[in-house]
């Protein structure tokens, strides 16, 4: 099994250039079963959750093809409407495949969902809304068998909670509906949107009527397109944490800053200095790190897969402070491997109680997610000595060449067996 060897105390500088969004690809690659004709996607990231997500497409009877940096997509043989638990154990988002199947198809078997052991997330919400549409639905053996009998039928449907594969979940199936579907309560995520500018140019009939409202109008036919997917903001977030907590002087580059302005400026609150330019943030840690208070919220707020990150900031911060977790209910699994390492963290319920001013001591550890991962590099890059990061397979679910990166702006890191 692999492993990362992390050596500290170095100060990171230079640049850094953002992949492509993991959180935006998997559902537009699951929307992608909506069509027969070809799509070219450029700007995937090159991890283990886009490979299952292929994988999956190619299981159903997709035919995909690399082309230099794009991924065409060809579906004019698609036939099959069963997602294994092979494919789908190891990865949340492979239940996006339900929507496009029932649209496509109106019948669908697919595999209830694994992913990181961060919370429920249960998919009733995805159900019960699909229900809405005329879906009926059995779950026998750790399988949804879901059918639509006289096909999927527009209609309004409230969410009861914001829950981002719901939104989208809802919004593949909606487009292929018979008349027109009024979602409201929907997640605003960027990654939704780009979700949604994908579908327009693919010939689907979207619009946002206010700020958590879109309507759908069912379509027949749909475009042969080519389409680059937005970067990924919560890599960058993580990079720019990086900085933060090394006293770094980072350029992050191909990123749109106005998207995380939540994080960069509760990183200013901090006490890092930050310049932004049209597509580039450039962030210079600050020696003093000042206590805040945080809580995960839906977008625009700030985003839970950047808890375990601030959480490793704010450890070495001048006085006490406060992360409240409203997103899922067991995600401070880091937190005892950030105290084995000489954090002082309480958890009570929903919140994280910081201590703050420690200096964090090399050790070895092991990685419980795909945030928690990074958050444990993220303190090891701190420290004075060699930490050691186990099972690092979360990690490739969702950083491209996170070791590469590092390396390039000071960091001693590398993979080991």
């Amino acid at each position: 099994m692999q492993k990362l060897e992390v050596f500290g105390a170095n100060k990171l500088k230079g640049e850094i250039n953002i992949s492509g969004s993991k959180n935006a690809s998997l559902p537009i690659l699951a929307a992608t079963l909506l069509t027969n004709k070809k799509v070219y996607l450029n700007n995937l990231p090159k991890v283990k959750d886009i490979e299952t997500m292929i994988s999956l497409l190619r299981s159903l009877g997709s035919k995909t093809k690399f082309n230099k940096k794009n991924l065409i997509v060809d579906n004019s043989k698609q036939n099959k409407n069963f997602a294994s638990y092979n494919l789908v154990k190891t990865m949340r988002a492979g239940i996006l495949v339900l929507g496009p199947l029932l649209a496509k198809f109106g019948r669908a078997k697919v595999s209830l969902p694994g992913g990181c052991a961060i919370g429920t997330r249960p998919v009733d919400l995805h159900l019960k809304a699909l229900s809405k549409l005329g879906v009926k639905y059995k779950i026998i053996q750790g399988y949804i068998h879901a059918t639509a009998p006289k096909g999927l039928i527009g209609t309004k449907i409230t969410f009861s909670k914001i829950s981002v594969g719901a939104t989208e979940n809802l919004i593949i199936a909606a487009t292929l509906a018979k008349g027109t579907t009024i979602l409201k309560n929907c997640a605003i995520e960027p990654e939704i949107k780009d979700l949604t500018n994908f579908l327009i140019k693919l010939g689907c009939n979207l619009k946002w009527l206010s700020n958590r409202t879109i309507r759908i109008k069912g379509v027949k036919n749909i475009h042969e397109i080519k389409y680059s997917v937005m970067f990924d903001r919560i890599e960058a977030g993580t990079y720019l944490v990086a900085a933060a907590a090394t006293e770094g002087n980072l350029r992050i580059k191909k990123v749109i800053p106005e998207i995380i302005k939540t994080e960069i400026n509760i990183l200013k609150r901090i006490g890092a200095k930050i310049i932004l330019k049209k597509n580039q943030i450039h962030i210079y840690g600050n020696k003093t790190i000042r206590n805040t208070n945080i809580k995960t919220a839906p977008y625009p707020g700030f985003p839970t897969d950047l808890q375990a990150q601030i959480m490793v900031l704010l450890c070495k911060a001048n006085r006490k402070s406060l992360i409240k977790e409203d997103i899922f209910e067991n995600r401070f699994m880091h937190v005892s491997e950030l105290n084995r390492m000489g954090a002082k963290i309480l958890i009570k319920g929903n919140k994280a109680l910081i201590e703050g001013n420690i200096k964090f001591t090399a050790a070895e550890l092991m990685a419980t997610d795909l945030r928690a991962s990074v958050s444990l590099i993220l303190a090891a890059l701190t420290t004075r000595g060699k930490s050691i990061i186990n099972r690092i397979y979360h990690l490739d679910r969702g950083y491209e060449n996170i070791e590469k990166k590092l390396k390039r702006v000071g960091a001693k890191i590398r993979r080991i067996n």
